[in-house]
Order: structure tokens, then sequence, then C-alpha cells
């Protein structure tokens, strides 16, 4: 009898063990995916050298939103690349906007540096000109190769470097064409001189246009 009270028990595990019958309108649960990344807003920046593609870069909200606003408002319109710093013959960089013009400048905005953002001045890099940290305003330039000694921390212990926002994702020749351009022997003040395009680079418009 002992016997049998044992073997009904085990019957009984074995039925609550056994899965029961999957309904034939259950659907299999998906893994748990991080939300996509929010893309970046693309740019065109029409100069009088060619047109420049360029794509803000969402881990640079407060500078994306600041260029942007230049933008959208239509400031860098009729403005001008001014400025080609040749560090190398591989390297350098290419800087316009506002140039201070108190008709197109927005109040400056704080300073994002690149060890918050994780961005880096490689080739094609947009960042921001500035004076002190927080000074930025409607000025930026864009790199040509390596110049990742603008990043954070790069020149010095501390030093905040420069806001790298997005990057040229077409038209670097019409970039590389521009720093190539002719330049001023004297205009410009100090490290400057010698970097002054001549003559400028006409900024046309800068228009959002469709992600591809």
């Amino acid at each position: 009898m002992i016997r049998r009270l044992l073997l009904s028990w085990l019957c009984l595990c074995l039925a609550a063990m056994t899965p029961g019958p999957v309904s034939a309108h259950a659907a299999p649960q998906d893994p748990v995916r991080p939300p996509a990344p929010a893309p970046g807003v693309r740019v065109a920046i029409e100069t009088s050298a060619g047109t420049i593609l360029a794509e803000t870069d969402p881990r640079a909200p407060v500078t994306s939103a600041n260029f942007l606003r230049y933008v959208d408002e239509g400031r860098f319109d009729g403005t001008a690349f001014y400025r080609g710093m040749v560090l190398s013959p591989a390297a350098g960089l290419i800087q316009g906007g506002t140039s201070g013009a108190a008709d197109k400048v927005l109040p400056p905005i704080a300073h994002e540096p690149t060890s918050e953002t994780g961005l880096t001045h490689t080739d094609g890099a947009l960042s921001m000109a500035r004076f002190d940290p927080g000074t930025a305003t409607g000025d930026f330039f864009i790199i040509v190769g390596d110049v990742s000694s603008l990043d954070a921390g790069q020149s010095a212990p501390g030093d905040p470097g420069f806001a790298v926002f997005g990057r040229v994702v077409e038209g670097m020749e019409v970039v590389r064409r521009i720093l190539a351009a002719p330049k001023s022997p004297t205009e410009g003040e100090g490290f400057m001189r010698g970097q002054m395009l001549d003559p400028r680079i006409h900024i046309v418009s800068a228009r959002r246009v469709p992600n591809q």
C-alpha cells in the first residue's frame, strides 16, 4: 500500500511539472531592446565654393540647438567662412559664421566639453569657436584630418577644449577647397595672422534638409 501511495504521489508531482497547452494566439516575447538614438538634424550649408551637408549630433544637445536656431532664423545667411588654419599637409580647420555681427549674434551658450559628449575633433567634425568656455555664439569651425588636440584635457589637465556638435556627411571636398583658398599675409591678429581668407568664402544660406 505504501508503494501505491508513493507511485500516486510521484504521478501528481510529474503532472504538476508538465507545462500546460500553449494557446494558439500566444505570441513569443521579443527581447527588450534599448531605444534607438535620436537622429541628428541635417543642414545644407551653401557657399560660394560649393555645398557642405552637415548633421548635428544629439549627444551635444545644447550646442546643436544653438546651431539650429541660427539656421532656422537665417542668421548664417550672408555670412562667410573667413579663416583657414593649416596645421599640416593633412590637417587643419576652416572657421565661419556671424563673426560678432551685432544684428546676427544670439546670447552665448553653456560649454559642452568632449569629455561629456564623447565626441572628438576628427575629420569632418563641427565645433564651436569661442574665447572662454561659455562664450560661444554664432561662429563654428570644421575639422580637416585629426585635430583631437582640441578635445577636452588634451592640451593640459583640466583644459575644457572645444565643443564638437556634429559632422560633415557630404562635401568634405568643399571644406578642403576652402582650407586651401588664398589667405592674406597680413590680416589677422597674433597667431591668426596669415590665416584669414582673402577673399572670403560666402555662406549664401544654411537650411535644414530631410535625412536620407
